[in-house]
């Protein structure tokens, strides 16, 4: 007997000390509250400890405690739907899908189960989860979301019907989240640097579903660890460890009220503004841009001036030029080139904008890259290249090139390919910027001549430089008027502590502005810009000498 008592003592510490605190967020994951997790962990305890005072010696501990803790669980959650059917006996499937609906989340809310579909909506795969927060929760319609998605509208419904039913079966489980555990996907991310840290920040937390949530939650809305825990359904002890990384990292800030994110989200709201502003800018400047390089063009073809090289056709070639156009006259007009970023942990030197997910059709990303990284013993090479997320164009040359390789293949452009490192010489050969004439070799991107436009302007005709002239200021009045309207809006939707941080402000107009990408998309839906087998594969690469 002596022995019995012993062992149920030493169940009883065992449970105390290794057991308690993990009931406890079992309970709060499962209930969604502290104060329903404190209860319901009180119950389970009570009857472990009950069982375990009347003699009761299980084979397996830890799965005895878990099943009791289940059991006490699903007889809390039943009472729980019970009360909630007292209130409501309505559901998803009450609603009908329909062009000209009501305002479903608005009825849902009024029903009390707003709640219930966000919780279920949790563990349903995201090719039914995007389409539903969509569709009920975002009042997007069918059409939009098939055309973001780029799926017939057919399928679109198809599967919002059987999304319905999967949602009608879990509606009468009692497991809560926080409105973030349903859509963690709900954010992308540009990033602007100088260079990343040392372990690939800040891609490597950005790329984290679960920190994007972190973010999403704490925006402009300070929040305990506790508070957090609670809302992203994650035990308090794991939050905390990830709430300090975070802030260590920088992406967090902690205050007296909670922690807050460290760099701006723009709302879709913001961003939906900004695009349908785009696209009418768009239509209107791309022809005018398409019009004055052709005219540019034919003049120094006329004046045997090879502006852009003789390396590249001309087809070929404006791509780059047309990009080049773009950021001269945007930058003339908003002012915003370059930045200073931001020095961060493990030597990197980076900031970042985080959007909310929109359905809006924005076009492919065409990004403009240097050097790797630099060298203060030798002399600076003006390489650049514009990297294009059109068709498979991104991955036919490097992401970068070194400051070494930049330097060699300027030194091969002057003629002096004779001084250069072979195996650089012939790593850019592979790469594609250079390629062998007979026993020379020779660049395949575009040469401008430093300083050159203003020689090339004298030797046109007046009528010529009048055109261009006129279509340059025209572009910089719609430029100047977009420029202002973007700035409004960003203004009108940053929190305070951005607000009012000059550079911060000027970094997120710079990223959440009118785009080359624009123009490029629209040059090419107008056929100016062709993309076929004849293509280049080192379009948008440039340098100037």
């Amino acid at each position: 007997m002596a022995d019995r008592d012993l062992n149920i003592q030493l169940l009883i510490n065992e449970y105390t000390e290794n057991y308690i605190e993990k009931i406890f967020y079992f309970c709060l994951k499962k209930t969604g509250n502290i104060h329903d997790a404190q209860d319901l962990s009180s119950d389970i305890t009570t009857g472990i400890l009950q069982s375990l005072n009347k003699g009761t010696i299980p084979f397996h501990f830890s799965a005895w405690i878990w099943r009791i803790a289940r059991n006490r669980y699903s007889v809390w959650a039943d009472n729980k739907h019970k009360r909630s059917g007292a209130v409501t006996g309505s559901d998803i499937g009450d609603y009908e899908i329909e062009a000209d609906r009501c305002d479903i989340a608005g009825e849902l809310i009024h029903s009390e189960d707003l709640l219930l579909l966000r919780r279920e909506l949790a563990f349903i795969s995201s090719d039914y989860r995007n389409i539903v927060v969509a569709y009920y929760l975002d009042d997007i319609p069918v059409k939009q979301i098939a055309a973001a998605l780029t799926l017939p509208e057919g399928t679109v419904m198809s599967k919002l019907y059987r999304a319905r039913k999967k949602l009608k079966e879990g509606m009468s489980m009692a497991r809560e989240f926080g409105t973030r555990s349903y859509k963690p996907e709900e954010i992308s991310f540009i990033n602007s640097c100088t260079s990343f840290g040392d372990f690939g920040q800040p891609w490597t937390v950005l790329n984290h579903a679960l920190y994007k949530n972190i973010f999403l939650e704490v925006y402009a809305n300070p929040q305990t660890a506790e508070e957090l825990s609670v809302q992203l359904g994650v035990a308090l002890p794991y939050m905390e460890d990830e709430l300090e990384y975070l802030t260590k990292q920088t992406f967090l800030l902690k205050t007296d009220a909670g922690y807050e994110t460290a760099f701006p989200i723009i709302s879709r709201e913001a961003q939906d503004k900004i695009y349908k502003n785009n696209v009418g800018v768009t239509k209107k400047v791309t022809p005018m841009f398409e019009k004055m390089i052709d005219i540019f063009s034919s003049g120094c073809k006329a004046n045997g001036i090879n502006y852009f090289g003789k390396y590249q056709s001309y087809e070929n070639a404006k791509w780059t030029i047309l990009m080049r156009a773009f950021d001269l006259l945007w930058y003339d007009v908003s002012g915003v080139s370059s930045l200073e970023y931001t020095a961060r942990p493990d030597n990197g030197r980076w900031d970042i904008v985080g959007y909310q997910e929109t359905f809006n059709k924005e076009p492919a990303l065409v990004g403009n890259h240097g050097t790797r990284s630099g060298r203060t013993d030798l002399p600076y090479v003006a390489f650049q290249q514009y990297k294009f997320e059109y068709h498979d164009i991104l991955y036919k040359s490097p992401i970068f090139i070194t400051n070494d390789e930049a330097t060699a293949l300027k030194m091969v452009s002057e003629g002096q390919a004779e001084e250069c490192d072979p195996s650089t010489v012939k790593q850019l050969e592979e790469y594609g910027y250079l390629r062998k004439k007979g026993s020379e070799y020779e660049p395949t991107i575009v040469i401008f001549k430093d300083g050159g436009k203003e020689d090339y302007l004298n030797k046109f005709s007046e009528s010529e430089k009048a055109d261009i002239t006129s279509f340059a200021e025209e572009i910089k009045a719609v430029f100047k008027e977009t420029y202002d309207f973007i700035n409004e809006v960003i203004s009108n939707d940053l929190p305070a502590v951005f607000k009012n941080d000059e550079r911060m402000h000027k970094f997120v107009c710079m990223n959440s502005s009118y785009s080359r990408a624009y123009v490029c998309d629209q040059a090419i839906t107008d056929g100016w810009l062709r993309y076929d087998a004849d293509t280049s594969d080192a379009i948008g690469a440039y340098m100037y000498i």
